[in-house]
């Protein structure tokens, strides 16, 4: 397996909810640090939702292993950040046995 070229600089966040005073919440994001990875597109579609299209693109994010528990361990409820793209984290498994790297699998969608 070939070491992956870490060479986008992408903000982790993770969302916070906050009482809206109605009974509900808002949701935002919060970053939560600054991670090197390697993206590389896998798939793409597009639909439409209320007569709007949206394309969405899968992709596969490597970054750098972290132990379980450390906040700088990405997951499926947070997403990446790269300028005004949003890269919706939904599944993060190990890529290597010694957990050196991590393989995110994260969707962008853009609507057009």
């Amino acid at each position: 397996m070939k070491t992956p070229r870490l060479n986008r600089k992408l903000v982790l966040e993770a969302a916070v909810r906050s009482a809206d005073g109605a009974g509900g919440y808002t949701e935002s994001w919060a970053a939560v640090g600054t991670v090197w990875a390697e993206i590389t597109a896998r798939s793409g579609s597009e639909r439409s939702v209320a007569g709007v299209p949206i394309s969405r693109v899968g992709y596969r994010i490597v970054v750098r292993g972290a132990p379980e528990g450390s906040s700088m361990r990405p997951s499926p409820d947070q997403r990446f950040s790269e300028g005004p793209r949003r890269f919706v984290i939904r599944a993060v498994a190990e890529r290597d046995p010694r957990g050196q790297y991590l393989t995110c699998f994260a969707d962008e969608e853009v609507a057009a």
